[in-house]
């Protein structure tokens, strides 16, 4: 009868030859770099709708702004800044800075009315972004965070790409900074284990049912958000960038998932902590809310990440061979990403020990759940069954 750490090393080595060469090559990021291809012109450039949703952005609203205004875009843009009862200045920042660009001309602040039951905080401002352009007639909506620095050329770049490739959605990942320690142990994960989750290969397949986007920057053509009947069917979602994705691609349109350098979240997480909350926030949502699939991505953990690591200083020869494989399988896969960020690859084999506090950050985000605030962000906790009791 095998014994149980052989058991666990052939489990170990299994899942990790399913994750490189069966998971739709997520690990091999110049496949879906954004970066990758220049923007081809095109006979005309839809109107586009930019719309921001701000809450207390006051320390990256200006360079937000400013990228965004200055946007070297061949066609008719404008951008809305939604302004969702910031108490730090936001609106007046970002009317400072559209001032100083002189661009003004550009820049419409609106204020967000009160929240209305069984809306998260990000849809509801978006939605009042959406019902205020309903007079320019934008053929797409260019939804982007107020904490994104853009290249001048990421609005023509997204543009170019949906058109030419008939896509509904198109979506950049932001790059993340990874500068401080805490940063370059676990933001690089964050990317990986997102790109894990939703291949970009099986995104863009319009037979796969495999459906994600980034919310800090989606191209949303405007007939395919009345297609699924406009943010109201979604408007609950905490993840929503994910549940917009399905739901576009459900209602038959084409979507597409890339990474880029060029549009940089100015956020800064110097902290565990501050990196622990951020995968907290949805980390529960994600696993719908389920105590059963919550004790399985425990088990998932062990055996993909930890068990690798323990039993390859087994004492049997089959035992460490297996788990030595799986942990090379793991080490290679990660090697594209750290690339990507342009950190040393003497970082690789530290992605279980990512993966720990990762697991950490999903049974906090449990018990903020259980205890009333699931969900928090910016002060309101959004999570469903929640929110209602805040």
């Amino acid at each position: 009868m095998a014994s149980l750490p052989l058991i666990a090393a052939a489990v170990s080595c299994l899942i990790w030859i399913y994750l490189t060469f069966f998971r739709g090559a997520f690990w091999l990021l110049r496949s879906f770099d954004g970066d990758a291809v220049s923007a081809e012109k095109l006979d005309s450039w839809p109107r586009v709708a930019v719309i921001v949703p701000a809450r207390d952005e006051a320390e990256s609203i200006e360079r937000a702004m400013t990228s965004l205004l200055k946007q070297e875009y061949p066609g008719e843009f404008r951008v809305w800044l939604v302004d969702d009862h910031s108490a730090d200045g936001t609106a007046e920042l970002a009317e400072r800075a559209a001032e100083a660009t002189g661009l003004a001309h550009r820049l419409a602040i609106l204020q967000a009315a009160p929240l209305e039951k069984g809306w998260t905080g990000k849809l509801w401002a978006l939605q009042q972004g959406v019902d205020q352009t309903a007079h320019d007639s934008p053929e797409y909506f260019w939804f982007t965070d107020a904490d994104i620095e853009h290249a001048p050329d990421t609005l023509q770049r997204l543009v170019s790409r949906a058109v030419t490739g008939d896509l509904a959605l198109t979506s950049l990942m932001a790059f993340l900074r990874a500068k401080s320690l805490p940063e370059r142990l676990l933001i690089p994960p964050f990317l990986y284990f997102f790109l894990k989750l939703y291949p970009p290969q099986w995104v863009a397949d319009p037979n796969a049912k495999m459906a994600g986007a980034a919310g800090g920057c989606i191209l949303l053509r405007r007939d395919a958000l009345q297609r699924i009947g406009g943010l109201a069917a979604i408007r609950g979602e905490v993840i929503d960038d994910c549940a917009m994705a399905r739901a576009v691609k459900r209602g038959g349109g084409k979507i597409w998932l890339g990474v880029t350098r060029k549009s940089v979240s100015v956020r800064t997480c110097e902290s565990y902590g501050e990196i622990v909350d951020m995968i907290a926030r949805t980390a529960f949502t994600q696993l719908r809310y389920s105590p059963l699939i919550l004790v399985g991505t425990f088990l998932g953990m062990f055996f993909a990440y930890l068990s690798p690591v323990i039993f390859c200083f087994s004492t049997q020869a089959s035992v460490w061979r297996l788990s030595l494989t799986a942990w090379v399988l793991m080490t290679i896969s990660y090697l594209p990403t750290l690339r990507f960020y342009g950190l040393s690859a003497l970082w690789s084999p530290l992605l279980p020990v990512a993966e720990a506090f990762y697991s950490y950050a999903k049974w906090l985000s449990a018990m903020r759940y259980w205890r009333g605030h699931g969900g928090q962000w910016k002060g309101r906790s959004q999570a469903p069954g929640i929110a209602g009791r805040n």
